[in-house]
């Protein structure tokens, strides 16, 4: 597909636009549907979309594997981070209340971190798994 200008162009256009919607099923993922699962599928969508119409090597070049192990860690010791720390601060694991001057505050903090985590974990490891696939078959 690399010679097909219509694909690349058309590629170039709609991975921002896949990138955006996927930030904004992250951020509004509790006023409806949606979360931090989607908004990490989605995003790793448009890496595959510029994988698809780039290639491997191209994408890998935009992605690395060493990278994207990195984030995929990450985001676990995020999520586990925002739990330990409400532990720390006097409350439960993943006790969202101590983590802001107001339980309401302490909330939005907590959620925010804790579905960032997730979307992080979610799109690095769609993709270390996409070009796990994708390296199979270039053998």
């Amino acid at each position: 597909m690399r010679d097909q200008l219509i694909l690349r162009v058309v590629g170039k256009f709609l991975i921002p636009v896949i990138i955006l919607f996927g930030l904004y099923v992250q951020f509004h993922g509790e006023l409806g549907p949606g979360g931090a699962f989607q908004a990490g599928v989605i995003i790793a969508t448009a890496f595959i979309v510029h994988l698809l119409v780039f290639g491997p090597e191209a994408t890998r070049r935009v992605a690395p594997v060493p990278v994207l192990r990195a984030i995929s860690a990450s985001g676990v010791l995020l999520y586990g981070g925002v739990g330990l720390a409400g532990l720390l601060l006097g409350g439960n694991y993943l006790d969202y209340d101590v983590l802001g001057p107001s339980p309401t505050a302490g909330q939005h903090v907590g959620i925010i971190l804790i579905e960032l985590g997730v979307a992080l974990t979610v799109a690095s490891t769609m993709l270390l798994l996409v070009f796990m696939f994708a390296g199979r078959a270039e053998r």
